[in-house]
């Protein structure tokens, strides 16, 4: 399998305006080489160690993505190397990624992310639990995070229809945090949902970041 081709193969396909994040979890650091040297920058990640092993080892201006569950006795050692944690499922670790980030003198770009699946095991807020939050206010005291958007799955199902309706009901409530909230968080822009045996569909439905891969990488090792 040639990674650069597909990540090339890819640009082509996905709409210039969608960010494609390959996600290079329990891939090797020659494969992730492999796909930078073809111009790939955005990366996608799910385990803390696994992590930070390669971002010392990767170039600077990768922009990594967290996209796995986050613990909260994992976040520190995160703060300050990502591009976007995008996984952030509660208000529990929405909330220490503030502290930490007010500790160490930065910023943190986060997504909320949204549970629409059928399966139970998916981590998220549940739409009328974000709701609930955003109406309570207390995301007007962040001020060492920004909130960027939403991030969901689909159900893991072969059925297109439900997956093109939980991807829709994602667009939804990013619309209508976008809505009611935008003036207060003039970041939040970005719907990040789609992976490679969905993507399509999720562009369809609104998305502006897909994370692929298995279909640039190859199998996980």
């Amino acid at each position: 399998m040639n990674i650069a081709e597909n990540i090339r193969k890819y640009r082509e396909m996905v709409p210039a305006n969608v960010e494609i994040v390959a996600v290079s979890k329990f891939h090797p650091v020659s494969a992730i080489m492999e796909t930078y040297e073809a111009g790939q920058r955005s990366f996608g990640e799910s385990r803390v160690q696994e992590f930070l092993e390669k971002e010392k080892m990767m170039p600077s201006d990768i922009k990594w993505h967290f996209i796995g569950h986050l613990q909260t006795n994992k976040v520190k050692p995160i703060i300050g190397k990502t591009s976007l944690i995008e996984s952030v499922d509660s208000i529990r670790l929405l909330e220490l990624i503030e502290r930490e980030s007010a500790k160490a003198g930065v910023v943190t770009s986060i997504l909320l992310q949204v549970h629409v699946a059928a399966e139970e095991e998916k981590f998220g807020f549940f739409p009328d639990e974000l709701k609930e939050y955003l109406k309570e206010g207390s995301f007007r005291n962040l001020k060492n995070v920004n909130i960027c958007g939403i991030m969901g799955m689909a159900t893991n199902t072969e059925d297109g229809n439900r997956v093109r309706a939980d991807f829709a009901a994602l667009h939804s409530i990013y619309q209508e945090v976008k809505d009611m909230y935008g003036s207060e968080l003039p970041k939040f822009r970005h719907l990040s949902m789609g992976m490679s045996g969905d993507w399509p569909i999720a562009v369809e439905e609104g998305a502006d970041i897909v994370r692929i891969g298995s279909a640039i990488f190859g199998d996980r090792i």
